[in-house]
């Protein structure tokens, strides 16, 4: 850190420290206790050599620099969609449909099995996007900076 282990540490020394062994924690390098451990010594230490034992055996990083970032693309997705999206629709409608069924059901279970106009109508919309492979994105955004919004049109 430091050529000068005896000046004092500042907040932001302690902070780009902390922020270090979170990228150590995170890579794998520590353990939870080992980094909970050394995040308590780093709030503690006062000199940046007492900063630069914490980090001693571990390696350098460079945390001046921004992360990279990827190149900007088209995003794969599977044919069938995302899972975890496809997973979080039907909890969605599991829940929907619990939830109207329960209100069903303490309302003394009168008025028909109208929970299921809720559940049924739900559950076939989304087992028929399920089966056409995903949400519809075939429509592609109209280009309206090449057109001449001066002119009538075709005449």
């Amino acid at each position: 850190m430091s050529g000068y282990p005896g000046i004092r540490a500042s907040d932001e020394d302690r902070g780009r420290t902390a922020a270090a062994l979170g990228e150590h924690y995170a890579a794998g390098r520590l353990t939870l206790e080992e980094f909970h451990e050394r995040l308590d010594k780093v709030y503690a230490a006062k000199t940046l050599g007492e900063l630069d034992r914490l980090m001693a055996d571990l390696p350098r990083t460079d945390l001046g620099r921004p992360p990279q970032r990827r190149a900007a693309g088209p995003v794969q997705v599977p044919a069938g969609g995302s899972t975890l999206a496809w997973r979080t629709a039907w909890r969605f409608w599991l829940a929907i449909s619990v939830v109207a069924f329960m209100i069903w059901l303490l309302g003394g279970a009168r008025g028909g099995l109208w929970f299921l106009w809720v559940a049924v109508p739900l559950g076939l919309l989304m087992l028929r996007r399920w089966i056409a492979g995903g949400p519809r994105h075939g429509r592609r955004p109209v280009n309206r900076g090449s057109q001449d919004r001066g002119s009538p049109g075709p005449r």
